[in-house]
């Protein structure tokens, strides 16, 4: 793996995989402004392949079909990600695409767009999980745009001009940081050569993330949302936790796998459905965004149930406020968090796209072993450190059930 700057001042990473058929190439786009508009960014990421100055729509599917190449732009909470897997022998072809779709996009298909859009967020919409979960991120990320939900870009899309979306993706050609990252059996000459001609006109300045920072909870907060015909009562309960940058990261990486996220032995599983039988789905989620972090458990179960069900959740997580864990259960927690990290490396793509995102982040490509090392690392009062220090502030519940059984709750 070799680090690499191109001429433009566009930092690269590039990693040769001998004998794999299939290259990957990413460029990340960081995010660090906020938005103007609601939406806007996941606006322009879907436009991107709907049609440049020399190819339609149509056109730009059909080569991408014909060629087996798989082009995808996306938006995420901090980036854009422009996302190239294709024969080792188009990669001329796909960064071709890619450029054009980049530098060339007309934003014509703007209106046709908006409208898919809004009927597919008020087909969402319907899903008492999606409304559930729109309305517990709008609660914790009061105001920010980690927050903006369905409802915000629905009220507001209409509103986005194409002149608004031309001065975005200026910005993103010519001042955004941003980053490459390559995987794939190619020779690293060949791969700057490629490079250098599709990437050209892009430009990068050092600027700072001027978006604001998300707001500290001071007190808990209960939020409800009536739904009469949801038969299942659905509640997130978080708390907003440091970022990945944090000296209790890989800390936080083992609270999450013996929470809820190792599936069959986690300990929420194994309690409230296992045990209770209070549902089929209950899980924890930990997501480290750039500004902060996310750290919410949840659980899907009928409308009566509760009232047990956040009391489930409080004594799971006071047991790990104050409790040492196993031996066992410590190594286990380790070998699924580890375990799990493989998959991450296991393709071109997913080695690319954790490469880059680590780069973007300026922690270095060569993050995932440290990260590795720290979770190896890890010690049971580490675990009760971090937890009295995050689960003890604040925190957001969110219940989605029919009116009569909220009631209790809002009282």
């Amino acid at each position: 793996m070799e680090k690499y700057t191109l001429t433009n001042g566009i930092t690269t990473i590039i990693k040769k995989n001998n004998n794999t058929p299939r290259t990957a190439v990413l460029l990340y786009v960081k995010l660090n402004q906020d938005e103007e508009k609601a939406g806007i960014y996941y606006l322009l990421s879907r436009l991107f392949l709907k049609g440049t100055k020399t190819k339609s729509s149509e056109d730009i599917a059909n080569i991408l079909d014909e060629n087996a190449i798989d082009l995808s732009v996306d938006k995420k909470a901090d980036y854009i990600r422009f996302k190239l897997l294709c024969l080792n022998e188009d990669v001329n072809l796909g960064l071709e695409i890619m450029q054009d779709i980049i530098e060339n996009s007309t934003f014509d298909d703007m209106e046709k767009e908006i409208f898919k859009i809004k009927g597919e967020f008020q087909a969402d919409l319907d899903s008492a999980k999606i409304k559930a979960q729109d309305e517990y991120y709008r609660t914790i990320f009061k105001n920010h745009s980690y927050g903006t939900g369905r409802d915000e870009i629905l009220s507001i899309i209409d509103t986005i001009t194409k002149d608004d979306l031309i001065n975005i993706c200026e910005k993103i050609k010519y001042s955004a940081p941003k980053n490459i990252s390559l995987v794939g059996d190619l020779d690293k000459n060949k791969a700057v050569e490629l490079l250098e001609a599709h990437f050209k006109n892009l430009t990068v300045k050092n600027e700072t993330d001027i978006r604001k920072k998300p707001e500290i909870l001071k007190n808990n907060i209960i939020t409800t949302v009536e739904k009469e015909d949801a038969n299942q009562a659905q509640i997130f309960q978080g708390w907003i936790f440091p970022s990945v940058y944090s000296e209790d990261y890989s800390a936080i990486l083992l609270l999450n796998t013996i929470l809820g996220s190792s599936g069959l032995s986690s300990r929420l599983f194994l309690e409230l459905r296992e045990k209770q039988g209070l549902a089929y789905t209950v899980r924890s989620v930990y997501e480290p965004f750039t500004l902060c972090g996310n750290f919410f458990v949840y659980i899907a179960t009928e409308p009566k149930n509760i009232k047990t069900s956040t009391e489930g959740f409080k004594i799971e997580i006071n047991k790990i406020m104050k409790e040492l864990i196993s031996d066992e259960e410590l190594e286990n927690a380790k070998n699924n968090a580890i375990g799990k990290r493989q998959f991450y490396t296991e393709t071109n793509l997913s080695e690319a796209s954790l490469i880059g995102y680590y780069e973007l982040l300026n922690l270095g490509y060569d993050f995932e072993e440290k990260l590795i090392n720290g979770i190896k690392s890890v010690t049971k009062e580490d675990l009760i450190s971090a937890a009295e220090k995050y689960f003890a502030t604040p925190s957001v519940l969110c219940v989605l059930a029919p009116k009569k059984f909220l009631e209790a709750l809002n009282s």
